[in-house]
Parts: C-alpha cells; sequence; structure tokens
C-alpha cells in the first residue's frame, strides 16, 4: 500500500486487480468530492500535422469503458490535430489527493446525439458563445469577441441555440492507464495498465 500523504487507496499497488476500470472510477469519484472549482479538469495532449505538440486543459464529461469523453469546437487546435492524429494523452492531477492518473489511446468522435444531448444542458451564454467564438482563430480584441457574441445573441433571441456543426465531443480509449500515489519522499507507488488485444489488461509497477 502506498506510504504517501494521501488518502489510502483501495488498492495494493503489489498486487493490482486485474480490472482497472472499478479503480479508475472510485478515484476519480474521490476527486470529484473535493471542494474544488474543476476536479473533473485534466490536460489533453496532442499532435499537430506537422509533429508540433500542444497541451491544453478539457474537462471530463462522461468516463465509460469506451473512454474518457470531453466536448469542444472541432475546428480548434486540437481538433485539427486529433483529425490530423487520432491519438491523444490524457493527465489528472489532484495536489489534494496526491494523486495522478495518465490514459493515453486512440481517439474517436461522440455520436451527434451525445453532443446534442450534452450541448443542450449547457448555459444558454455558453451555448450562444460556441457559435461566436472561432476558437483558435486570431481575433483583433475583446471588443470584437463581445460584437460576435451580440450578434449571435441576437440572431438566437428566441431561446433556441442548436449545437453548431463544429462542435461535439471526443472518446479517449483506455488503451494505457497509469494510476499514480505521491509520497511525499519520492518513493512514489505507480502501476501502469496496458490493453491486450483480447480487451484485458496487463499492469505492470513502475517505478517512481
Amino acid at each position: 500500500m502506498s506510504t504517501g500523504h494521501g488518502p489510502t487507496p483501495a488498492i495494493d499497488f503489489d498486487h493490482p486487480p486485474t480490472d482497472p476500470f472499478p479503480w479508475l472510477e472510485a478515484w476519480i469519484a474521490e476527486a470529484m468530492r473535493l471542494p474544488t472549482p474543476n476536479p473533473n479538469a485534466m490536460t489533453l495532449a496532442t499532435v499537430d500535422h506537422d509533429g508540433q505538440p500542444s497541451a491544453r486543459i478539457v474537462l471530463l464529461r462522461g468516463l465509460t469503458r469506451d473512454g474518457a469523453r470531453f466536448f469542444t469546437n472541432r475546428e480548434s487546435r486540437k481538433g485539427r490535430a486529433l483529425a490530423a492524429h487520432a491519438l491523444a494523452a490524457l493527465l489528472f492531477h489532484w495536489d489534494a489527493l496526491d494523486r495522478q492518473i495518465r490514459i493515453e489511446g486512440a481517439v474517436s468522435l461522440a455520436t451527434d446525439a451525445e453532443s446534442d444531448e450534452y450541448f443542450a444542458h449547457r448555459p444558454a451564454d455558453s451555448r450562444v458563445n460556441a457559435w461566436a467564438s472561432a476558437q483558435s482563430e486570431p481575433v483583433r480584441d475583446r471588443a470584437e469577441l463581445e460584437r460576435r457574441a451580440e450578434a449571435m445573441t441576437a440572431r438566437f433571441a428566441n431561446g433556441d441555440v442548436p449545437r453548431p456543426p463544429h462542435w461535439g465531443g471526443y472518446r479517449v480509449s483506455l488503451e494505457r492507464i497509469e494510476f499514480w500515489q505521491g509520497d511525499k519522499y519520492r518513493l512514489h507507488d505507480r502501476v501502469r495498465y496496458t490493453r491486450r488485444n483480447d480487451g484485458a489488461y496487463d499492469a505492470t509497477r513502475l517505478c517512481p
């Protein structure tokens, strides 16, 4: 078991379970109870068409055995990168728990139904601004952004704001999952799971 100063994980790092998914769910559920603004924040790393890596924070908006889901403008830099290389890495880090989770895998598009459902539950202003912002594209100043938002607010004054065709979800498959529990003297616990062709996982303990 971990000797770190975070909460004791329900896991023996020397004898990890064969199925990492319940462990993954449990750690994320515990993090979601933290009194912090966005405990579901995760770093998304991608590679552009020219091989340039980039990373940014997105929010986890669903987790199943099929993968970790998030939503964004598909014409943004990350959207273009995922169109060129449909592979991504995710990183969760929770200081309060002294834990990290890393996920790597192939990326697929969420269905239109999933994207529509999530978009419909966003605040009205967020839905309008999904139309107003050409994410990742240059803009002259804040005033220009606000003019675009005002124009879209007028366009959708009847309150019906449909999902933009360029906006939707992605799912990062759980091909590799790593659990990290911190130790105050840097002798951290790490276990990496790698999914085999038959869908089962191999677990490997790693040095910190």
